[in-house]
């Protein structure tokens, strides 16, 4: 089926288009709708030169060594987008992409999107610092698997996670993604069991609780953390200060 003004507009590199741009761009969209747990794609797939963007749902992106174990890469919400090289590469998908829930997967073929770039190019500026903004989290996440601790690794992660619209409750910030201790612990090199250990030790900074809501008490206590403080040693500085 194809996509409506609004799923259009859900798109963040889409937000700044006025409604005829949008109308303009429905004709060249597919909506297509997976299921818990099945594959949007498998890496090495050939992607039709598309632009992807999810609409609802969450995905999980993630890379199998030949040992069996996976690496989650990212996570992605609504109005992401993904499969770069469907657009930029050589069209081979680099990672296998799965439904954690029922997604809406938009799709816009890539002669359109260039003509919509052409009359609009914040498009492309905003598709580049979204993968700009990838690769810069790769980097600084082959950096902390080289040098840092785990828990550092994963402050950082919940930090990064926390940059996605977080919404403020009076327990705290509550991370709109919902995460599991599996795909944390996959996703910052560490093993299911150490992932619920290093909760216990940001018990006082960070609240985990089940169906993967986290919510983000104490920002500066996590930064500390982050930054390479002891959660012990944060918490002593925190009772010095006036």
């Amino acid at each position: 089926m194809k996509a409506t003004v609004e799923q259009l507009a859900s798109i963040l590199v889409f937000r700044q288009l006025q409604p005829e741009q949008l109308t303009s761009l429905q004709p060249h969209t597919i909506v297509q709708i997976y299921q818990t747990g099945e594959i949007v794609s498998h890496e090495g797939d050939r992607l039709p030169p598309r632009l992807y963007a999810l609409i609802k749902g969450g995905l999980r992106v993630c890379k199998t060594a030949t040992s069996g174990k996976e690496t989650i890469l990212r996570t992605l919400a609504s109005g992401d987008i993904f499969a770069a090289p469907a657009l930029f590469g050589n069209g081979i998908s680099p990672a296998t992409v799965i439904a954690e829930s029922e997604v809406h997967v938009l799709m816009v073929d890539r002669e359109a999107l260039l003509a919509a770039i052409q009359a609009n190019p914040e498009i492309a500026l905003k598709m580049m610092a979204v993968f700009n903004q990838r690769l810069q989290q790769l980097h600084e996440t082959v950096h902390g698997l080289v040098s840092e601790r785990a828990i550092v690794r994963l402050a950082r992660f919940i930090q990064s996670a926390a940059a996605a619209e977080t919404p403020i409750s009076e327990q705290g910030a509550c991370l709109r993604l919902r995460l599991s201790h599996y795909e944390i612990a996959r996703s910052i090199g560490i093993t299911y069991e150490e992932c619920v250990r290093l909760f216990k030790q940001l018990n006082s900074t960070v609240s985990y609780n089940r169906g993967g809501k986290i919510t983000i008490l104490d920002w500066k206590g996590l930064d500390a953390i982050a930054h390479g403080i002891e959660p012990d040693a944060f918490t002593q500085i925190s009772r010095r200060m006036p």
